[in-house]
């Protein structure tokens, strides 16, 4: 049995599918540093998903974006935004970037 896969262009996505694309790339890249990731159906306090390192200690809520960007909604939420740019991924801590 063969599976004929083919690519499927990032534009053509809507912004749902985009969003579940840039999670599982996002997952990928922070497997590599120990994190595991659970999507959230709901947003939970502003968080997209919840990454948990390896170590069981340190949890991280993230608000995945298409780019960076700061809103007041976010503020004392103890969350981290997290956007593609250029070919890799920047994740930053909202309030400290903020102020």
């Amino acid at each position: 049995m063969s599976i004929n896969l083919k690519r499927v262009p990032y534009q053509s996505l809507n912004s749902r599918q985009q969003e579940a694309y840039n999670f599982q790339k996002v997952s990928v890249v922070l497997a590599d540093y120990g994190y595991v990731t659970i999507r959230l159906t709901n947003d939970w306090r502003g968080a997209d998903f919840i990454a948990q390192h390896f170590d069981g200690n340190n949890f991280l809520k993230v608000q995945l974006k298409g780019r960076a960007g700061f809103d007041k909604k976010y503020r004392d939420r103890d969350l981290h935004i997290c956007f593609p740019h250029s070919g890799g991924w920047y994740l930053y801590p909202h309030d400290a970037v903020l102020t």
